[in-house]
């Protein structure tokens, strides 16, 4: 034995180990400090002391219970996919168009900021308890956005079901991973994620429902959703005790918890985010309003960064962790690459299949088909191939990495007439942004220790969503210095040129209105009002100015995409975890 770590086979039938030098001692003893190690006979058991090589019959309580985490999964999803279908709808009835971006911002870091907790909240209440609490926040969350008279409330509400989407995702994940052999992870996952087909039309089912009933009828559906699955997981979901609570009292449990650094993470997240999202959009660049935060932002990450290297006593991410420190890393920058391309498309495509495609609310929904399905598919086709080729993940990243790059990429080239050649684009795309963004958090959870899934799963998750937030809030800020530009060339020129309106106050409502996507407003402006021909000829223009606008996020995004390519070259393969029985030797 050295003090290094290396990988070696066990006998077919033996429980996978950690062999140690130290005394005989009594069967299933914890190790003190040491969560998620066992003695057992004079050796530690490393992992969860679960049996993670054989498959267990399927039971109905065993199916069940993935039914009940496949509620949890796609409910914890459609609440952004749905309302992120009709923002102009919801602004356009309560207001807010100059903050209207925060309630996707406010969600997804909501997401991110519970993650690296859901772990410690499972040892003190049980993952089931955990569950039940993260659905339970969905529907509230949800209740209050779609009774919102404000965006301000809008925003809180999503928030709140943000939280609960980051309780309900991490847990859905490290459920299944849990009930899954490793070697057939990909494969349970690739199930749990299909789920989502109900809801790859989500943009068209927001514009049905918002066109037929309201647009908060939306909320009833996800609220629903949620409700289903917390039913099921109160009857059929009951897992065994939490390995890491073992021989824990609450209070040291809580004792265990890095509140410094949940505190650091947040905050400094939020406050360099806010800070991003204003500049050059709300205020300028060399304002205090935008330095302040992100300069203060980046100060907290630092310290959040140096608090967990140097100083936490129990450190939201353990050093155990990293049994491959390389494959991890690289793992976690193509996630938060794909994180920031993924919110693009998701984001970006169903206003521009609005403002530049038509405004028909069928037409913007069937517009949207293709991306929920692509990714649908890129993500269950590498989940498939990572189990059946027992790794070989460099392979599977570099494919999606330059799949993502090339489709999100090619989307620059659309313009006002090409709709047909964006339905091929979006499928590339899609297959990119799908065959990575969630099997790059199960190559994760099988590389880290068995009990440590579920934090994995969560620094994964959490990396995904702060790229995505960070990739949304740079797109937006390009996007919108850019349409500002061109809606004056556009709108300003048809208006003077074409209609002869040259009234400055009625040119800047009709740019104004036409950014905001409020259409039926600039068919109420003096020299527009009853003429029908000058309103098509300032929704033409707007639509222009959309299309030269929406290429420069794409164009941004190769860039995001390149990184993404590189790391994956270098990524190791993780082939020697794949095996049916694997040890570490200390």
């Amino acid at each position: 034995m050295g003090s290094s770590s290396e990988i070696s086979r066990t006998p077919p039938g033996e429980k996978t180990v950690v062999t140690s030098q130290i005394e005989n001692v009594k069967t299933n003893e914890r190790v003190p400090g040491h969560p998620g190690y066992y003695e057992k006979d004079g050796l530690r058991t490393y992992g969860d002391d679960e049996d993670h090589d054989h498959e267990p019959p399927m039971t109905f309580k065993r199916m069940m219970s993935l039914i009940a985490m496949a509620f949890l999964w796609t409910g914890s999803q459609i609440p952004v996919y749905i309302f992120g279908g009709i923002p102009p709808l919801i602004y356009g009835d309560i207001g807010g168009t100059d903050r209207w971006t925060w309630f996707v911002l406010a969600n997804l870091l909501a997401l991110a900021a519970v993650c690296p907790f859901v772990g410690s909240l499972s040892d003190l209440m049980g993952r089931r308890y955990v569950a039940i609490m993260g659905a339970i926040l969905i529907i509230v969350g949800v209740a209050i956005a779609s009774t919102a008279h404000s965006m301000n409330i809008f925003i809180a509400g999503m928030a709140i079901a943000g939280a609960g989407a980051g309780i309900n995702e991490l847990t859905a994940l490290a459920v299944t991973s849990e009930l899954a052999p490793t070697r057939k992870r990909g494969k349970y996952v690739a199930i749990l994620v299909f789920t989502i087909v109900p809801f790859c039309p989500s943009v068209l089912w927001a514009q049905l429902i918002a066109e037929h009933a309201g647009w908060r009828y939306c909320g009833v559906l996800c609220g629903v959703w949620a409700a289903i699955g917390l039913i099921m997981t109160i009857i059929f979901y009951f897992p065994p005790p939490r390995v890491n609570s073992k021989g824990l009292t609450k209070k040291e449990i809580i004792k265990q918890v890095d509140f410094v650094g949940g505190f650091l993470s947040i905050t400094g997240m939020l406050v360099f985010m806010a800070g991003l999202q204003w500049g050059g959009y709300q205020y300028s660049w060399k304002s205090a309003h935008v330095l302040v935060p992100l300069f203060v932002g980046f100060l907290l990450i630092v310290a959040f960064v140096v608090w967990e290297a140097k100083f936490a006593p129990y450190p939201m991410f353990p050093a155990r962790i990293k049994q491959s420190p390389r494959i991890l890393i690289l793992t976690l920058i193509i996630t938060c690459i794909s994180g920031a391309n993924f919110f693009s498309v998701l984001l970006f495509w169903p206003t521009q299949a609005f403002n530049v495609y038509g405004h028909d609310p069928v037409g913007v929904g069937i517009r949207g088909l293709p991306i929920g399905f692509s990714i649908l598919a890129g993500a269950v086709i590498v989940l498939w191939l990572l189990s059946l080729f027992r790794g070989h993940n460099r392979e599977l990243m570099i494919v999606s990495s330059i799949i993502m790059t090339a489709g999100i990429g090619s989307m620059a080239s659309l313009t006002v007439d090409s709709l047909y050649r964006a339905w091929g684009l979006l499928v590339l795309a899609g297959l990119g942004i799908g065959g990575i963004v969630v099997p790059a958090s199960i190559i994760t959870t099988i590389i880290c220790p068995d009990d440590l899934i579920a934090t994995v799963a969560a620094l994964t998750l959490a990396i995904r969503v702060i790229g995505g937030s960070i990739g949304y809030t740079t797109y937006y800020n390009v996007f919108v210095s850019k349409f500002t530009p061109n809606a004056i060339y556009y709108i300003g020129g048809a208006m003077e040129l074409e209609l002869g309106i040259v009234d400055p106050t009625v040119i800047k409502d009709a740019i104004v209105l036409t950014g905001a996507s409020l259409l039926n407003e600039v068919a109420l402006l003096p020299g527009i009002a009853g003429n029908t021909t000058a309103y098509e000829i300032v929704v033409g223009a707007g639509q222009l100015a959309y299309a030269e606008s929406y290429k420069y996020v794409y164009l941004v995004s190769i860039a995001f995409g390149g990184i993404s390519v590189i790391a994956a070259c270098f990524l190791g393969n993780i082939d020697k975890y794949m095996d049916d029985h694997v040890a570490v030797v200390m």
